[in-house]
């Protein structure tokens, strides 16, 4: 409960809390008009299930299996609710909040990366947390060239259907 005075205050001048939906109920609206959406940190959210591995290691296939399928079966479901909560939220943070919403800029988003990189290079001292940032970056490098040279741009169709986004009312 300290960020909401703090920007009452002036002490600090933003802040961000998770989505739209948690940051409606956090209150961030009382507090701030302006909120800034898409940015590296957290562009995303997925759903984790966490399970004893001995426990799991000692159930049968069929119970493995179970609880493997219903695991993917909840991320998928969680995520796809998720994005209509954080949609409608985002709707009454604009309509009924007077929230004006932006897209984070290129320019913050270049100023990110050169910070990221700065972190980085003091956390990939570290032998385990490097080997698992070249796994991931194996991963990147491999399926998000096949995403930019497979999926168009959305934004285009968007436009034409419902006409520019900033001014689509949710």
């Amino acid at each position: 409960g300290e960020i909401q005075p703090a920007m009452k205050t002036g002490l600090i001048d933003a802040a961000e809390f998770n989505n739209p939906t948690s940051d409606k109920n956090f209150g961030m609206q009382d507090v701030s008009k302006h909120y800034h959406l898409g940015s590296f940190h957290q562009s995303q959210e997925m759903f984790e299930m966490h399970f004893n591995k001995k426990t799991y290691n000692n159930l049968s296939p069929a119970h493995q299996a179970i609880i493997k399928n219903a695991s993917y079966a909840a991320n998928t479901d969680n995520y796809f609710k998720a994005l209509v909560r954080y949609s409608t939220d985002l709707g009454k943070l604009m309509n009924e909040n007077g929230v004006n919403v932006y897209q984070t800029s290129d320019e913050i988003l270049n100023e990110q990366l050169k910070a990221w990189e700065k972190v980085m290079a003091d956390f990939r001292k570290d032998a385990l947390f490097d080997e698992i940032v070249k796994s991931q970056q194996a991963y990147a490098k491999k399926v998000m060239k096949y995403l930019f040279m497979n999926q168009p741009n959305y934004r285009l169709a968007y436009t034409n259907e419902f006409g520019d986004p900033a001014k689509v009312k949710i």
